[in-house]
Parts: structure tokens; C-alpha cells; sequence
């Protein structure tokens, strides 16, 4: 079984995986690697963004990480071969349902956020996001042309009752291990879903959760919460739609989406998806400028959940801390150092 299966991807991927790699290779040199192409460039090889094969070998493996996947040059590509579409067949066929998303400032990057400082310094809350079901899995979904001219597109929302209970019991875990307090946000007064959505998680915590304090939010006023006092929220529940967009609000009051990590978790027993939070932004790829602090905190994650190293998950975490403390700037942060050099420093720091 390999320990770590790396997909690079698209765009910047393949650069800040490499640091990954060379992560790996100083700080835990006997976990086995393995990798394989995917996304965009799985399409350009295989016409398909994610093969059997690397499926397969996804799920014999202990911990995937992806760089990230998708560009200008796959726009016109069929919908289900697109490297987004991979992404969504990974996630489905791995069975991550729980997306972990940590909202963490780190204290030398305070001042770099677009807030205050004494709003985000000492930031961090986790957004748990359901991450196999909702509208971007939900049927019937397709675009029609109408009588008489113009076109209808239709998108479906599905929630099961499973579905919800399932990531919710991962936030209130979660939260036993933190602050002990769970924010459910959904729209339950103009959705359906939302509604079905409210009342599971009221009901699962009434029955397993009581200990934990549990309050609900409208995902809109949650948007505009995390920007007004961010500091209130523990861990965070909530959809795919709405995780999608409230993680990346969060990862900006960071300072930067190259410095948030996520992890994707299943069951127990079955391999973790690791991932940098921002894209395979095609406009600085190949100029050796990206963050890869997001997919070095990535690893950190991995090691933490699937790979049982939590004392290198601990020594990870803190020779990036002490980068950053000793003026480590990629652009993103408004420094100069390459992404070689920024891997340069961290491997310092170890």
C-alpha cells in the first residue's frame, strides 16, 4: 500500500506539489510516494480526467494529495471529461463526504489581511463542508432551449437525511476536540433543504450531542458574520454550495488562499483527499511565484489524520510558523521568494 499518492494536476499544481515532495522526503523519508497524472493533464494523455488506474490507486493508498486542476485550455473540453469533472469523480469515488476547512491566521501574517488586525490575529475556526452531495451532485441537471428562443438551466439541490447526519457528526466531533460550539448555516427559510437540513442537525444533537453548544445561521448572514467578527465561530457546518463560498471568505481574511490547506475525510478506515483550497491559477503557472505554504500545510493535514505522524504533523506546522516569523514572503504575501525558495525555507526551519 503506498502512503501518499500525489496528483499534481493543472496550473500551479505541479509546482507547489513538488515542495510536497521534498517535504516528504526530509521530514518522513520512509513514507512510500507514488503519483500519477490527473485533471487536465490526465485529459491531454488518457481523454479522461481521472482514469481508472489512478482512481484505483487513490484508494489503495493511505492519503492523496492533488495540487489543483482546471484552465483556459480544457474550456471547450465535453462537461464530464473537464478536469473539474475529474475532481468531482474523485471525491465521489474516494467517498470523502466531510470537507475540513481551518480558517487560521497565523500571527506573523496578521497585518496581511484585508481586515484589521485585531479582527483576524489569533484567528481559527474550521468550516466543515458536506462535500459528495447537493447541487453540484444532484439530477436532473441540464440546459434546454426554449419555445420561441432563449435557453432554461436547471441545477438540482438534494439532501438525504443520512447525507446530513453524516457530516454533521463529523463538526460535533470535531468540536469536542476544540471550543465545543457547532454553527449549522443553511437557508431554511427559502430552501427546502435547508429546512430538512436544520431539523437533522437539531435532531442529531438532541440525541448524541447535548454536551455541545449548537447554534444555526442563515448561510448569507454567515458570509457577512465571518467578515464582521469571525473570531465567534468554532467549527462551522454546512452544504457543498455554501462551504464552497464561505471557505474561500475565510481564506481571505488569512491574508492569502495560498496558505489554506483542506482536508476531505470518509469513513474510518479509508484514505483521506488533501488539497490546497485555491486553484491552478493558469495566469502565474510556470513562473515559479506560487504559495505552496497551502499544500505544505496540506501534507501537515495528511500526516495529522490518515498517516498517524502527529508529532511531524506538529514539527511541520511550527517550521512554517517560524518561516513566516523570519520574514518568508512569497508574492501573494507581498514578498519575493520564489516557490522553491519559500519550500528553501521551510525545509530550513525543519
Amino acid at each position: 500500500m503506498t502512503d501518499l499518492l500525489l496528483l499534481p494536476g493543472d496550473g500551479i499544481g505541479p509546482e507547489v506539489t513538488a515542495q510536497v515532495r521534498r517535504v516528504a522526503q526530509a521530514l518522513t523519508p520512509d513514507l512510500t510516494l507514488d503519483e500519477r497524472p490527473f485533471g487536465g493533464a490526465s485529459y491531454d494523455l488518457h481523454g479522461t480526467p481521472l482514469t481508472d488506474e489512478a482512481l484505483a490507486a487513490a484508494r489503495a493508498s493511505r492519503a492523496v494529495l492533488m495540487g489543483a486542476v482546471g484552465g483556459p485550455k480544457w474550456v471547450d473540453a465535453p462537461r464530464d471529461r473537464r478536469p473539474e469533472a475529474g475532481l468531482l469523480a474523485l471525491r465521489a469515488g474516494m467517498g470523502v463526504f466531510a470537507n475540513l476547512r481551518p480558517a487560521l491566521c497565523f500571527q506573523p501574517l496578521a497585518d496581511a489581511s484585508s481586515l484589521k488586525r485585531e479582527v483576524v490575529e489569533g484567528l481559527d475556526f474550521m468550516i466543515v463542508r458536506e462535500l459528495t452531495g447537493g447541487i453540484y451532485f444532484g439530477s436532473p441537471r441540464f440546459i434546454e432551449d426554449l419555445p420561441g428562443g432563449g435557453q432554461r438551466a436547471v441545477d438540482t439541490q438534494v439532501y438525504t437525511t443520512a447525507e446530513i447526519e453524516r457530516v454533521a457528526r463529523v463538526a460535533f466531533e470535531l468540536a469536542r476536540g476544540r471550543r465545543n460550539k457547532v454553527t449549522s448555516a443553511e437557508k431554511s427559510n427559502v430552501m427546502d433543504s435547508g429546512l430538512l437540513w436544520r431539523r437533522v442537525v437539531t435532531a442529531l444533537h438532541q440525541r448524541e450531542y447535548a454536551d455541545v453548544e449548537l447554534e444555526h445561521i442563515l448561510a448569507d448572514n454567515a458570509a457577512m458574520q465571518i467578515v464582521k467578527n469571525p473570531k465567534q465561530f468554532d467549527v462551522m457546518v454546512t452544504d457543498n454550495l455554501f462551504g464552497d463560498i464561505l471557505s474561500d471568505i475565510s481564506a481571505q481574511l488569512t491574508g492569502s488562499l495560498g496558505m489554506l490547506p483542506s482536508a476531505a475525510l470518509g469513513l474510518a478506515g479509508t484514505p483521506g483527499l488533501y488539497e490546497p483550497i485555491h486553484g491552478s491559477a493558469p495566469d502565474i503557472a510556470g513562473q515559479g511565484v506560487a504559495n505552496p505554504l497551502a499544500a505544505i500545510l496540506s501534507f501537515e493535514m495528511a500526516l495529522r489524520w490518515s498517516l498517524g505522524r502527529a508529532a511531524e504533523a506538529d514539527r511541520l506546522y511550527a517550521a512554517v510558523e517560524r518561516a513566516l516569523e523570519n520574514g518568508a514572503r512569497t508574492r501573494d504575501l507581498g514578498g519575493a521568494l520564489s516557490t522553491v525558495e519559500m519550500g528553501d525555507a521551510v525545509l530550513t526551519e525543519l
